[in-house]
């Protein structure tokens, strides 16, 4: 089975064993400050794991494009990849271990047709400080299910990767017990740095084993199925999130909920039998490409045709989703990805126009299963191909630059003006001293990384300002900005004009920011008009509630508003804000919450709405910041 098709017998056959098939959500998350991207396919769906109730049911699935752009210096291995997608299952307070084990050995050895000799799985040795307990049933069931297969499985504990390393394998072991920074999952990523209100449980981790490929001892003397190696690769993790953090410690979740994550594009490799996994389908003929365009050949040129491959594919996902290059935020990775994508397409000689004749055999690979990918493809096309246009004139401007700054020798430093001024490679300004017969300073590369040392400790320190808020949307102050942002959405529109279109939000608590399409800046007076609006239904106390309505019931004739680029199941959530004894809400909006009960709440401890900035955001797209102060 190629990618493709896995992906689609993976929601066929959780569809057949009742779950409601649901669209992907965005690769720029909505109403979330924590986060840059959708970096894992249960980031969208935390408020129904904490306890709402999702308008499909409490059995989903489905397959959700995720972006990490934390691993963009890794591409280039055979297996990290910056963009990726998860196929996911969900129990919301429905099924759990006994149900979820043996579905997903089914589907990997009974439906995609892997060996099961080849499989080995992990389970939570538990944490005695926190009161959690070992995971004997999880490890239980999957003697079961291996001993179905005629496979004895015997259980090892070994503790942490570091344990694993001196301890090894022992002959017939397959169930391997891991400790919390192994088999815990929650988005902090270790159970001590956990937020209070965090959901999280222990996991079950299933790997496929290269077992052609050989132990590299580099990573540890002896090899198990958490070493980095290659011979080992996690497929797929089932998640029992059943705690959650609170100021006492851990306590249970009302519902226990089933959040299984599954690796696409690995569960093709395990199907191909290939640890790289630039040779699966839904990469393999990128790769292609780029030969046939370069003249050169994978084997010789593997680590440039891997990055530009991940690298464009990740882009013109971010674009079919709405984002722009920028030197802010998501459209600052969007830009990173795309200019490290052409200099690594200029070293296999690629020098022009590239973004034209790839991207489209990206959309080919994708239009069937994702619609949106077919509908957007000029679209995207252009967006990268002005990219591609302006960095290769700023390499000209760094050329030219480099010709008048290496007058007595090329140093580090001006390696990283021309680096962070011109977004001009290091390896091309190195390989351009060369061919202008300038020299280059030996400690070059040292001075280098210490500047960029320096500028990645500043970016690290201003994102703890931008981002902070813990998790978005669960406190007071969260519900007060998000009300208020409802608020100010239906403003904007009796000020402005029909027109104005929610185009994306991010709530902390300290402000809000709300961008919209308007196609000019908003006057003082405007702004003061929308500000007077907001405060007066504030101080109306309007009722707050939410009900559910069939999709193309709240979009048509109820008129409900809703946000630029979201797509929504066959019923959505819609909250409604209402004076008492008034007919008709003051504003009507699809949204998934949370909000405060009652509109008077925000004017809590004197406090009044203010508008502190209103400005562009991108072209047509206006944004604004406001408070409550």
């Amino acid at each position: 089975m190629n990618a493709q098709q896995i992906r689609q017998a993976y929601l066929d056959f959780y569809k057949k064993n009742g779950h409601k098939v649901i669209p992907r959500a965005l690769l720029v998350p909505q109403n979330d400050p924590t986060t840059l991207f959708t970096g894992s396919g249960m980031q969208p769906l935390i408020p129904y794991l904490l306890g709402e109730e999702h308008p499909e049911g409490v059995r989903l699935v489905d397959s959700q494009t995720c972006l990490r752009a934390q691993d963009i210096a890794e591409v280039g291995d055979n297996r990290h990849t910056t963009f990726f997608e998860m196929m996911g299952n969900w129990s919301l307070g429905d099924y759990f271990k006994a149900e979820q084990l043996p579905w997903i050995f089914e589907f990997l050895t009974g439906v995609v047709g892997l060996d099961p000799k080849k499989l080995y799985v992990t389970c939570f040795i538990g944490d005695e400080s926190n009161g959690i307990p070992r995971d004997t049933q999880a490890a239980e069931i999957w003697e079961r299910l291996f001993a179905e297969k005629g496979i004895e499985a015997l259980k090892a504990d070994v503790g942490s990767e570091e344990d694993g390393y001196k301890r090894g394998m022992k002959p017939g072991e397959r169930i391997f017990f891991y400790d919390a920074d192994k088999n815990w999952w929650c988005r902090a990523g270790k159970i001590k740095d956990m937020p209070v209100g965090e959901p999280g449980g222990g996991d079950s981790e299933i790997f496929y084993e290269f077992d052609f490929v050989e132990h590299n001892t580099e990573y540890g003397e002896h090899c198990h199925p958490n070493c980095d190696c290659g011979r080992f690769i996690e497929i797929a993790n089932s998640v029992f999130m059943e705690y959650v953090r609170t100021e006492a410690g851990f306590e249970k979740l009302p519902k226990q909920n089933v959040d299984f994550g599954g690796g696409l594009e690995r569960i093709a490799m395990a199907a191909i039998d290939s640890p790289d996994a630039f040779k699966i389908s839904l990469l393999w003929p990128i790769i292609e490409k780029l030969e046939a365009l370069s003249g050169k050949k994978y084997d010789s040129h593997t680590n440039a045709m891997r990055v530009v491959a991940d690298h464009l594919r990740a882009a013109a996902f971010l674009a079919v989703d709405g984002v722009k290059p920028s030197n802010k935020e998501q459209g600052y990775v969007m830009r990173r990805l795309m200019r490290r994508a052409i200099r690594f397409a200029f070293d296999l000689g690629i020098e022009q126009n590239f973004v034209q004749e790839v991207v489209p055999v990206i959309t080919s690979l994708y239009e069937n299963d994702f619609p949106e990918v077919d509908a957007k493809r000029g679209e995207v096309i252009e967006v990268l191909t002005r990219e591609e246009k302006v960095f290769r004139q700023t390499l000209r401007k760094g050329i030219h630059e480099m010709s008048k700054m290496g007058k007595d020798g090329l140093t580090g430093e001006e390696v990283f003006k021309l680096y962070d001024t011109y977004g001009f490679p290091l390896e091309l300004s190195v390989e351009e001293a060369f061919k202008q017969d300038i020299k280059v300073a030996e400690n070059w590369r040292e001075q280098f990384e210490a500047l960029m040392a320096e500028q990645r400790e500043r970016s690290q320190t201003a994102s703890k300002g931008v981002f902070k808020g813990g998790l978005g949307g669960q406190t007071l102050q969260h519900k007060k900005y998000h009300t208020a942002t409802h608020l100010m959405y239906q403003a904007l529109r009796d000020v402005l004009g029909d027109h104005v279109v929610q185009n994306g939000s991010n709530i902390t608590e300290e402000r809000l920011r709300f961008d919209f399409s308007h196609p000019e800046k908003v006057t003082p007076e405007q702004l003061k008009r929308v500000e007077d609006i907001v405060n007066e239904q504030i101080g109306k106390d309007l009722k707050v509630s939410w009900a559910e309505y069939p999709t193309a019931e709240a979009t048509g004739p109820l008129g409900a508003l809703g946000q630029f680029g979201d797509r929504y199941g066959e019923t959505v959530k819609v909250y409604k804000m209402i004076a008492d004894g008034a007919e008709k809400p003051f504003s009507f909006e699809i949204c998934g919450g949370p909000h405060v009960d009652h509109t008077l709440q925000l004017f809590e401890g004197g406090k009044r709405f203010k508008i502190i900035k209103e400005e562009a955001s991108s072209a047509g797209i206006r944004r604004i910041k406001a408070v409550l102060a």
